[in-house]
C-alpha cells in the first residue's frame, strides 16, 4: 500500500510513481507531492494541504488517511486533488519549521527571507501549485490544513485570505458542515499558502486551525471527525454532514501587531489563549515610537506571540463581523 506520510518521514522516493485503480490515475510529483485524478470527469480541481508547519501532525495524518481509502479503493473520487504535504524535513525533526516560518513566504516573499531548506519548499509549492492548476477548467478549492501552537476558546477556526472578489458559497457551506467555531477574514494580503492560491491562482481557500499541535501518533482524531467528514464529501461527492454546533462565528482583522523593534512588548501572558477577549483602554502593546490600546467596546486576540523576528506580525486583533461580510 502506498503510505505517503511513512515515504515523507524516510526521505524516500517510491519504486512506483504512478499508478491506478478501477476510480482513479495518482502520480507521484515529489516529495510529499501526490496528484490523484479521477477517471470519469470532474467538477472541482482541489488542492489539500497540511504539515506547512512540521509539527502540526493531526491535519497530516487525516490526509494520509484519505489518500489510503482513495487509492485502496475504499472511497470514491470526483474531485481532481493535489495532497501536499508542506515541510518534510520538519515534519521529520517534529518543529514548527527549521529556519523560517514557511507560511509567510509564499507569493514571492520567499526572496525576503535568508536561503534555507524552506524559501526552496516555498518556491517549490507555488510551482506545483501553479502546474496542477494550469488550463484548469473546473472550480479551484485549497484547504490549508493546520493546529494552533496555543490553547483557543474557540478551538476550531478557519482564516480566509483578502480578497475583492466574494468568497465561495460551496466552500463556505463546506466550513459550516465542518462544525468550525469561527471563520475570521483578512482585511489585507499576506504571505500565507491560502493567500498565494487565492490571489494567484483564484482559488476559492481557506487555512483550517484544527486543535492544537501534538507529536505524531499523540494525536485524537476523534476531535478532528467533523472536518474529516466534510473533506471526505467534498472530495467523494458526498451530501456534506449537518452542522452539529452552534452557529459559526464570523471576525476580522482590525490591526495586525507588526514588531518593528527588539524592544517591542506584549502585554499579555505567555499562555493567553487564541479569541481571548480585550477590554476597551488596555495597552495591548508597544515599542519606540509606537502603542496601541484597544479601540472598540469588544476586542479579540487572535495569535499572539511577541517572540517572532523583526517585521512581522506579532498578532492580529479582530473585531466581530456580520456573517453578511462574507458575501
Amino acid at each position: 500500500m502506498f503510505d505517503l506520510l511513512a515515504l515523507t518521514l524516510e526521505g524516500q522516493t517510491p519504486e512506483e510513481q504512478r499508478g491506478e485503480n478501477a476510480d482513479l490515475h495518482w502520480r507521484w510529483l515529489g516529495e510529499g507531492l501526490l496528484e490523484i485524478t479521477p477517471r470519469r470527469g470532474y467538477r472541482q480541481a482541489v488542492v489539500l494541504s497540511a504539515g506547512i508547519h512540521g509539527n502540526e501532525t493531526a491535519p497530516i495524518e487525516l490526509l494520509n488517511q484519505l489518500v489510503k481509502d482513495l487509492l485502496g479503493g475504499k472511497r470514491t473520487l470526483v474531485v481532481r486533488l493535489l495532497v501536499i504535504l508542506g515541510n518534510p524535513p520538519s515534519m521529520r525533526a517534529n518543529k514548527r519549521y527549521l529556519h523560517s516560518d514557511m507560511n509567510r513566504m509564499f507569493g514571492g516573499r520567499y526572496r525576503d527571507f535568508s536561503h534555507s531548506d524552506e524559501t526552496v519548499r516555498a518556491q517549490q509549492l507555488e510551482q506545483a501549485v501553479a502546474a496542477f492548476f494550469d488550463g484548469e477548467q473546473a472550480t479551484r478549492f485549497h484547504y490549508d490544513l493546520h493546529t494552533a501552537i496555543r490553547d483557543s476558546r474557540l478551538p476550531r477556526f478557519g482564516i480566509l485570505p483578502f480578497q475583492t472578489r466574494p468568497y465561495s458559497a460551496e466552500m463556505l457551506a463546506l466550513l459550516d458542515a465542518a462544525d468550525l467555531d469561527a471563520l475570521v477574514i483578512h482585511s489585507a494580503p499576506g504571505g500565507t499558502f491560502s493567500n498565494f492560491t487565492s490571489e494567484h491562482a483564484g482559488a476559492a481557500s481557506c487555512t483550517l486551525e484544527l486543535g492544537k499541535a501534538r507529536p505524531f501518533g499523540s494525536n485524537d482524531l476523534q476531535q478532528f471527525a467533523a472536518i474529516n467528514r466534510a473533506l471526505q464529501a467534498a472530495v467523494s461527492g458526498e451530501a456534506l454532514p449537518q452542522r452539529m454546533g452552534e452557529a459559526l462565528r464570523v471576525f476580522r482583522v482590525e490591526r495586525s501587531l507588526i514588531k518593528r523593534s527588539e524592544a517591542f512588548k506584549l502585554h499579555l501572558s505567555d499562555d493567553t489563549a487564541n479569541f481571548t477577549e480585550l477590554e476597551q483602554g488596555t495597552l495591548l502593546c508597544e515599542q519606540p515610537g509606537e502603542e496601541y490600546r484597544v479601540q472598540h467596546a469588544r476586542e479579540w486576540i487572535l495569535f499572539p506571540n511577541p517572540q517572532v523576528a523583526l517585521g512581522l506580525r506579532a498578532g492580529m486583533v479582530l473585531i466581530e463581523a456580520p456573517r453578511s461580510t462574507l458575501y
